[in-house]
């Protein structure tokens, strides 16, 4: 259902702005507005909105960038500014009548609601709100990072595009991709999920592609030499998609697009564990994998495209700085990270946690170890 607000008796030749809503949500409509503007209602489905890429790779075959059902339109493109100002002229024009504001003093409201509406785009959620019973759905501002603009979805065209890339040798097609949903770190676009419909030529077959995609990662193996004991440090943190707390290694996301891999890798040992380390003295285990791989590891390339960069970093500290950290709460608590320290003899590791990151870093470790990878 699409509700459609236009000036009483003076129609305009296209709406002034259109608000869709589920035909579910009656709850929505606006209070009377003393009959200053009238109300059309129409069961025409709105048209999904699409975006058309072309792919080097396939330069015959357009892509359909289509937003699925409830994916708002801020979330799916930035805001064009040509709708910003449509969409202030609105609500400044609904101000102006509600106010029975005289003319004169029309500049004067004018900055002031301008001034309000953009602090209230700055602070917004991408979820809907309500804007005298108008249920409006906008995101983070005028600087959306949305979803067919943002890393996660270029690097992942870029590495269906490489040489080892599904569209590489023309075996294959992307023919569509739904954007399914989108979750902001504040500014920042966090996760986003979509299916690509990717064809087999030969079969005429369509291959799995729903993905869920939330860029690279890091994790530290930290190893303490103390009194001729080796010991590894893990956090213990909740994990809600399992449902359980996990034992594992200090890991995080990249948060920027620059790719410091062995940066976020100290931040995040300093904010999960508490221990500074300089990123010279840590040793990247992937860098040893062949170049085929991209120097990466995937925990779980059937659903996710997360790739991860495992780091080693070994130093020497005395009982004390191990008793210290045994038990010890960190994390940062006002972002909801609940995460407390243990330390583990490295012997007893392996079979002390049902991290992958962890047991596929003792892998790397010890593989190197043996070939004399390491000094």
């Amino acid at each position: 259902m699409r509700l459609t607000v236009s000036r009483c008796g003076l129609p305009f030749l296209k709406p002034l702005y259109e608000f869709p809503f589920s035909s579910s949500s009656s709850t929505l409509w606006p209070r009377n507005c003393s009959g200053s503007f009238s109300v059309k209602m129409s069961t025409t489905p709105p048209s999904r909105i699409t975006h058309i890429i072309n792919l080097p790779t396939q330069l015959d075959q357009p892509v359909s960038v289509v937003a699925a059902p409830g994916v708002s339109d801020t979330h799916f493109r930035q805001i064009p500014p040509l709708l910003i100002f449509l969409f202030t002229f609105v609500v400044l024009f609904l101000a102006i009548n509600l106010c029975q504001a005289f003319l004169l003093v029309w500049l004067w409201i004018e900055m002031i609601v301008w001034k309000s509406l953009q602090l209230l785009l700055h602070f917004l959620s991408p979820t809907p709100y309500f804007f005298w019973g108008y249920a409006i759905s906008l995101s983070m501002a005028f600087v959306v990072r949305n979803a067919i603009e943002s890393s996660l979805f270029k690097q992942w065209l870029k590495n269906i595009q490489t040489e080892t890339g599904l569209l590489a040798n023309g075996a294959m097609s992307l023919k569509q991709v739904l954007i399914q949903d989108v979750d902001m770190f504040g500014e920042r676009l966090g996760f986003l999920k979509f299916k690509a419909d990717i064809i087999d030529k030969e079969t005429g077959q369509k291959v799995p592609g729903i993905v869920f995609a939330r860029g690279p990662a890091v994790a530290v193996l930290i190893l303490l030499d103390s009194e001729g004991e080796t010991y590894a440090v893990l956090t213990e943190q909740v994990r809600v998609p399992v449902g359980r707390l996990i034992l594992e290694l200090p890991a995080g996301m990249l948060d920027d697009d620059q790719g410091d891999f062995a940066g976020t890798a100290v931040r995040e040992v300093e904010e999960e564990t508490g221990i500074h380390l300089n990123a010279h003295d840590m040793v990247d285990l992937t860098a040893f994998l062949d170049a085929s791989t991209g120097g990466r590891v995937f925990p779980s390339p059937g659903g996710c495209d997360e790739e991860m960069s495992l780091f080693l970093y070994r130093g020497n500290v005395s009982k004390e700085k191990i008793q210290q950290l045994q038990g010890k709460e960190t994390g940062l608590r006002d972002h909801g990270e609940l995460i407390k320290v243990h330390v583990v003899p490295y012997d007893k590791l392996w079979r002390a946690t049902a991290d992958a990151k962890a047991l596929t870093t003792i892998t790397l470790y010890e593989m190197a170890k043996r070939d004399g990878l390491l000094s």
